[in-house]
């Protein structure tokens, strides 16, 4: 198996912003219980069930989890557009000979749908997983360093052995991702190209 390189999802390679709104608002029309959905998607990260149980009671989560999974096609997928240099990170990660795998906190077929609409193709998809959770899969599928913008996913890097490298395009900024353990920090992905080149030598079928 040759070596991957694994992304989260939200916030790392896409912003899911516009979308997970929509859904919050639909949901709030749909059930009559108000969730201020911009305050909601600056908090992307967690388990969608954390951030519902800030606003529906207690015995009511998880009817709110189904619905909010069952309006998601409908309102998230077209609003929601890659992260700036993704698409070429995406990229960089196959002109090493490496492997893309994605391990986030969001339902697997719904981050599947996001990853299809965008023309992402990944070699391996892990879902509905949250900071250590995440190690199990990136020991799985041979991830060698693993992206993401939030605290957790470096968690995630840390429990698994590996280097974490932040991207401060999410809710956390450059000083929480290092505090958190970040072997690696970036604005956004644009200078995810160039890092790799750098730290990849030697690891993947483009190395030699």
């Amino acid at each position: 198996m040759r070596p991957a390189v694994g992304f989260d999802l939200d916030m790392t390679l896409i912003d899911s912003r516009p979308g997970i709104r929509e859904v919050y608002r639909a949901l709030t029309a749909k059930t009559g219980v108000w969730v201020d959905a911009d305050v909601a998607v600056t908090r992307l990260g967690p388990p969608l069930r954390t951030e519902l149980g800030e606003w529906f009671p207690p015995g009511e989560v998880e009817d709110a989890v189904t619905t909010f999974r069952a309006l998601y096609p409908d309102h998230a997928i077209a609003p929601t557009v890659p992260t700036p240099g993704a698409l070429e990170a995406l990229a960089a990660v196959r002109e090493q000979g490496l492997r893309v795998v994605v391990v986030t906190s969001k339902l697997g077929r719904l981050a599947a749908l996001h990853l299809e609409h965008l023309g992402m193709t990944v070699d391996e998809l892990a879902g509905d997983l949250f900071a250590e959770g995440k190690a199990a899969a990136l020991a799985e599928h041979g991830v060698r360093w693993y992206v993401g913008d939030h605290v957790a996913d470096m968690v995630a890097a840390r429990t698994a052995g590996i280097p974490g490298i932040g991207v401060a395009t999410g809710p956390c900024d450059s000083d929480q991702l290092r505090g958190a353990g970040a072997s690696h920090l970036m604005s956004d992905l644009t200078a995810f190209p160039a890092l790799l080149r750098k730290i990849a030598v030697g690891c993947g079928t483009a190395a030699g």
